[in-house]
Formats: C-alpha cells, structure tokens, sequence
C-alpha cells in the first residue's frame, strides 16, 4: 500500500513532460541538436522531480539520481530540490517534513547551487504561506532561489515576463532588509531562461536581452552566461560571437560562466562543453575558474547596502576583467 501511495503521489505531484517541449512553450529552435539538448534537460529535470516525490526517503532519491547520465544530473538534482521543497510543505501526503534538510546533509550538498534553484522553482508554484523560511538556508546563496523563481517565470509566463519585461515592485521574501535585491536575483533567472527561450541561439538570446532596459542588462547577461556554460548547446565559434555581442557586459558573462563551472566541479560533473564555454567566457579553464569563485568568496560579513551574494558576484567579475579573461 505504501507503494501505490508513494506512486501516486509522483502521478499527482510530477508536470507533465509535454510542458517542456519546445513546441509547447513556443521557443526558438535553432536545430534539431539543440532542440534535443533542452528537452533532455527538462526531461531530466522532470525524472528527478519524480525520483524525489516518489521516494522513500532522500537517501533512496539519491540513489536513483546518481545513474542519470553526468552531463544531466545536475538538472535531475535540481528537479529533486524542487519535489523535496514542495513535499515538505504539504500539510497532508508530504510524508513529513525535513525532507529538503536531509536532502542537503547528503549527496545534495554536492548539488546546492541547482538544489537551491529547485526551490525557486517549488516557491512560483507554491502559495506564499507555505514558502520556506529564509533562515533555514545559507544566507549568502539563498539568492539562488530567487534565480529558480525568475527561470521559472520566464520558462512557463515567457510573454510577460520576457516579451514584456514584468518586474513586481517588490518581492516579498527575505523577510529582511535585503530583499530590494531580489528583483535583481530574479532577472539572473530570466537570463537563464533566455537561452532556453532562445533556443541556444546567441543572436536570438542578444537580442532578447536588449529589449530590456540596460538597467537590467547585466543580471540578464550573468544568467545566460551560466545557462550557456552549464547546460551548453553552442559551438564554440556561436559563443565566441555572443561574447563578442555582449560588449560591455562580457565580466557579467564570464562571471555567470564562472558560477555554472564551480558548480560543476563540485558536483563532479564536469563535461566537455563546460570547458569550451568557460574558455570563451573566462579565458581559462574550469578548474581556475571555480578557483576564482572560492577565492573571492566572502566569508562573513560585508559592509554596504549590497548583499554578500552581489559583492561576491562583482569580484568574480572584476577579477576576471584584472586577469585579461574578459578583454576585446
């Protein structure tokens, strides 16, 4: 009986595959290639999900996640964060609580950059009562949930949010006197989601981004910098063209980029298009690059109206301007 439950709820709880098709969403496709790749990704994403709401405890997730091909499981890891986020706060057939915070005392931890974002994803689906407390998350990465939740809304509101460039006044979590940089964190989603939405297409996604306010721009760019080095879909003369489009804001690209090869590396999942992208990105290699993000990482307390996420995210971008990894 167990079982069944567990299956059915899995049923009930996992979106439909078919919602991330490129058809369904009306993305660009760029080629059969690259049409294949995202949806490999939203599928993986989806198993993962499934794999989480399914199972009996994060151990046995875990499991079943670590035999999803490398180049995914990260995706997988993410559609989990999402799964654990939300079964945590059913009041009923959510088997408990705790099951995010033992998802991360594990092999999650490995993950935490995309399990993070996965709770974004779980907070633009769930009503906001039921949103986690800020405290029970790093404070200096729990701006990746916001990314999540921005991704989200672009991936699935793609006319509001993107074609008509929406942006709430305010954003209601933290609950604290840093959330004036949530609206920020979020654009760092949709610029994730811009390469989706373009399809892989540099040009296609240049061009989405600067419909948008220049104030904007540089979140926009960080986020597609990541998305471009993490989930890949571009040769390396299609992203050596977009950092040539990227102009002024080439440290925002090579800082995103630097973000996606630290999580990379500290899942273990390094793969070769990473290294394309962060070479193109950040003129260096993956290793150096996630280097980089440790060694400007902050380690307390920063002064100034800026959270420690923005400070650390402006010193991996200087740093690489310093080093000559972003120059013309």
């Amino acid at each position: 009986m167990a079982s069944f439950l567990r299956s059915l709820r899995r049923r009930i709880l996992t979106p439909d595959i078919s919602e991330t098709r490129l058809e369904t969403r009306g993305f660009h496709v760029k080629n059969q290639k690259a049409k294949e790749l995202l949806e490999t990704v939203g599928e993986m994403f989806l198993t993962g999900y499934a794999y989480a709401a399914e199972a009996r405890s994060p151990a046995e997730a875990e499991e079943r996640l670590e035999r999803i091909p490398r180049q995914f499981r990260g995706f997988a890891y993410e559609g989990a964060g999402m799964a654990f986020t939300i079964l945590d706060a059913m009041p009923v057939g959510g088997g408990g609580g705790g099951k995010l915070a033992g998802f991360l005392a594990g092999r999650g931890n490995d993950h935490i950059y995309m399990v993070y974002v996965g709770v974004g994803w779980a907070m633009a689906r769930l009503p906001r009562f039921l949103w986690p407390k800020s405290a029970e998350f790093d404070p200096l990465l729990l701006w990746l949930m916001h990314d999540g939740y921005g991704f989200h809304q672009a991936y699935f509101h793609t006319q509001r949010y993107v074609h008509e460039q929406f942006q709430a006044p305010g954003f209601p979590w933290p609950a604290d006197d840093t959330r004036s940089y949530a609206n920020r964190a979020i654009d760092q989603g949709i610029g994730r989601a811009l390469w989706f939405i373009g399809g892989t297409d540099g040009d296609r996604v240049t061009s989405l981004i600067e419909k948008f306010p220049e104030s904007r721009r540089s979140d926009l760019y960080g986020g597609a910098g990541l998305a471009a080095t993490y989930a890949g879909g571009a040769q390396e003369d299609e992203l050596r063209k977009f950092w040539q489009r990227a102009g002024d804001y080439r440290p925002q690209l090579a800082q995103g980029s630097a973000f996606a090869a630290e999580a990379r590396i500290r899942a273990g999942l390094v793969v070769p298009h990473n290294e394309v992208a962060a070479q193109v990105f950040c003129g260096t290699t993956p290793d150096l690059a996630a280097r980089i993000c440790d060694e400007t990482r902050p380690r307390g307390a920063v002064r100034g109206e800026l959270p420690a996420y923005e400070v650390w995210r402006q010193r991996i971008a200087d740093e690489f301007v310093s080093i000559g990894g972003v120059s013309p």
